[in-house]
């Protein structure tokens, strides 16, 4: 599968945007979003299983940000809203062949097996 990430971009605090991730391949692997600050570790935001729309988020974004999925465009996105400076980062998207169950994006992490996006810049001023 290849993934193609676009819909960053600068947005002022308080604003919102809307993450798309297009997948060439299968529409039914677990798909979710990273980011990675400056300076700092890739970190989890948000995974969607493949067919029962199951979601997680990390704590940090939960309520803010939703993940949602149209399997029939094979597309993902994440709506982002009320950013903040500290949401400013480089967005990864990212897939994974295994089940929901087995997937490491269910759990909020990646593995070897991961397949990542080219990242998409939100910058967020303040």
């Amino acid at each position: 599968v290849q993934l193609q990430a676009s819909g960053g971009g600068l947005v002022q605090a308080g604003g919102s945007l809307k993450l798309s991730c297009t997948a060439s391949g299968p529409s039914n692997y677990v798909m979710g979003w990273f980011r990675q600050a400056p300076g700092k570790e890739r970190e989890f935001v948000a995974a969607i299983s493949g067919t029962r729309r199951i979601t997680h988020y990390a704590s940090s974004v939960k309520g803010q940000f939703t993940i949602s999925r149209d399997s029939t465009k094979n597309v993902i996105y994440l709506q982002a809203t009320s950013l903040k400076s500290e949401d400013t980062a480089v967005y990864y998207c990212a897939a994974d062949a295994s089940a929901w169950v087995r997937s490491p994006l269910s759990s909020g992490t990646y593995g070897p097996r991961t397949v990542w996006g080219q990242g998409t810049q939100v910058t967020v001023s303040s």
